[in-house]
């Protein structure tokens, strides 16, 4: 790798998926000021609310994600209407 070319905050953190759990380990410049114990070492830690471990593409499951009670504030204003 050439020398020079990535930024100087340019290292490993941990993607956390909070829907499901599941964390993965790559390089980034994302700031956080979480850090996170992964596999004996102490990383820092960017939590995503969907990936590829949980998106339905992926894993062929038509799975409801919700985090935010998106789903019902929209069924409370317009699921039981009718025209």
């Amino acid at each position: 790798m050439k020398k020079g070319i990535h930024p100087e905050n340019y290292r490993p953190v941990v993607f956390k998926d909070m829907s499901n759990g599941d964390m993965f380990l790559s390089r980034s410049t994302c700031g956080t000021k979480e850090t996170i114990e992964f596999e004996g070492e102490t990383y820092p830690l960017v939590k995503l609310e969907i990936s590829s471990t949980s998106h339905p593409f992926y894993t062929g499951k038509s799975k409801l994600v919700d985090t935010a009670g998106r789903v019902d504030k929209f069924m409370s204003r317009y699921g039981n209407h009718k025209k």
